[in-house]
């Protein structure tokens, strides 16, 4: 494998599958199944998923509500769609921890970065919820900063799209695609492939990205085998 530790960031909205909202069996099947896949090879694997298909605080403030509630609430949100991932997981026999930024107790370990990489030394896949346990960030930053505090080799983002392009592939047929591009140029170009704080944050700790389609079988394992896959952002 041409990575050996990876930070492994879902979007919320990835788990519908087809259906509007929530969480579509299926879709968690086929996720824990790469993973499984991935894990058994050796790979160790941390797990950030977002919220957006339960709430997201943002759309919460926009229609009123304070923002600060809102991004708890879209905190939990991401617990929650952990929990589905940790189980899923470990019905494939995988060893599976769970920790929050958001101390919760009764169900997830508070993280820390000592604590989720002796548990990856260990063996597990660590899934990390909460955010970063602070309002006003994105589960991108959280992905971000968990990946440094992992020592990551690599953030790997896993979307529903082939990598990064010049334009929204779903609604530009003569978007291209990039198969390296630089976090600078990424943000000059207006790309939104994560947020402003997270690129800063990969960009000053040398963090690469690939960017992927995990809705493609197979696809994760080739990712960590270093083959051509996705897109690669670097410094």
């Amino acid at each position: 494998m041409k990575y050996k530790r990876v930070l492994l960031k879902l979007s919320g909205e990835a788990l519908m599958g087809e259906q509007q909202y929530g969480i579509d069996p299926k879709r968690l099947d086929e996720y824990a199944e790469e993973i499984a896949e991935a894990s058994a090879t050796g790979a160790q694997i941390a797990i950030v998923i977002g919220g957006g298909n339960i709430f997201r605080g943002l759309q919460g403030a926009s229609k009123g509500m304070d923002r600060i509630q809102g991004d708890y609430m879209g905190m939990l949100a991401t617990v929650i769609n952990s929990m589905a991932i940790q189980s899923a997981l470990q019905s494939k026999g995988v060893k599976t921890a769970l920790l929050s930024g958001v101390h919760i107790d009764r169900i997830a370990d508070s993280m820390s970065s000592a604590k989720a990489i002796a548990l990856l030394d260990a063996g597990n896949v660590v899934v990390i919820g909460g955010g970063t346990g602070n309002p006003f960030f994105t589960t991108d930053t959280a992905s971000a900063l968990r990946a440094v505090e992992i020592k990551a080799d690599v953030i790997l983002k896993g979307t529903r799209v082939d990598g990064i392009y010049t334009a929204d592939p779903e609604k530009c047929s003569d978007a291209v695609k990039f198969d390296t591009i630089t976090y600078d140029e990424a943000y000059n170009r207006n790309l939104k492939v994560m947020d402003l704080t997270a690129f800063t944050m990969c960009k000053e700790n040398d963090m690469p990205m690939i960017v992927f389609d995990m809705n493609t079988k197979g696809n994760l394992m080739r990712v960590l085998k270093g083959e051509k896959t996705g897109t690669l952002v670097t410094k």
